[in-house]
């Protein structure tokens, strides 16, 4: 993109201004093509903002050079943006992340969010990626970097998910000291498809943070918690969520082996979680 262009942040994406400023084409239509083609930002539902990506910006200038050439949009659009990928087909996908190589990796993601969802992206690609990553790695290999920059990925395919608006909302943290947020990345963006509201406060947030956040809120939202390690699965902050009224639900394998409040709720697997939280 040229400088002036005003992105939102490299990992959000662009506006639609700022892409049809870089094209030289209108607004509109750009909006006509996300609307009757696909192409561009993944839109479930009417959102404040649709925000580009890379590999988005690149088919659409493939696209204005098919239609150059005297193909219509319809037919330029097809071509531009290919065939649909295979539900859970991870090769590519690895071997974008043994590349190092994320503008693939996201693309790669992003299709796969458009033509089957978030919930089926992370079961049946984004786990199974992971799986052989860890496999590698028990098997010798050394390839942390390559489980980073693939969550990274992830993370910044998700966080372009254009989130639902109004409705009761949901509070989505991670425990004080939980770093791995990816998970909450995750159920926002699937939160989102099924047109739930919910805001992520990310990783370790404390409990007072908690707090402080539930009494912004006129009725206590309702809370997931997120603790991928024993060491992070505090009664503290389920403590805090519970004082203040608030429908708690927790999730990962942290809070296996803690005993819990009863009123809180155990969520086993994003499906669940979409589930107990629509």
């Amino acid at each position: 993109m040229p400088v002036g262009s005003a992105p939102a942040s490299a990992v959000a994406g662009y506006t639609v201004r700022a892409v049809a400023e870089h094209l030289g084409i209108p607004t509109a239509t750009l909006r006509s093509w996300n609307r009757r083609y696909g192409i561009g930002p993944a839109q479930d539902r009417p959102g404040r903002h649709r925000l580009y990506s890379d590999a988005d910006i690149a088919v659409l200038e493939h696209m204005l050079e098919l239609i150059g050439g005297g193909a219509s949009p319809a037919g330029a659009a097809a071509a531009a943006r290919g065939p649909a990928p295979v539900l859970g087909d991870r090769a590519a996908l690895l071997d974008a992340a043994f590349g190092l190589d994320t503008t693939a990796a996201c693309a790669h993601l992003d299709a796969h969010v458009r033509a089957y969802g978030v919930v089926q992206t992370w079961e049946a690609l984004c786990r199974p990626a992971f799986a052989d990553i860890v496999a590698r790695q028990g098997a010798g290999e050394s390839c942390i970097d390559v489980e980073h920059l693939l969550s990274w990925s992830i993370a910044a395919v998700m966080q372009r998910v254009t989130p639902a608006p109004g409705g009761a909302p949901v509070l989505l943290a991670c425990t004080s000291g939980e770093t791995h947020s990816l998970p909450l990345d995750v159920a926002r963006a699937a939160l989102a498809q099924a047109g739930v509201g919910a805001r992520t406060l990310g990783a370790d947030v404390p409990a007072d943070a908690l707090s402080g956040a539930l009494a912004r809120h006129a009725s206590a939202p309702t809370v997931l918690l997120w603790s991928q390690r024993e060491s992070t699965a505090l009664t503290s902050a389920v403590l805090a969520c519970v004082a203040a009224g608030a429908r708690v639900l927790v999730g990962g394998p942290g809070w296996d082996a803690v005993m819990l409040p009863e009123p809180v709720e155990r969520i086993d697997g994003l499906a669940a979680a979409i589930d107990a939280l629509s």
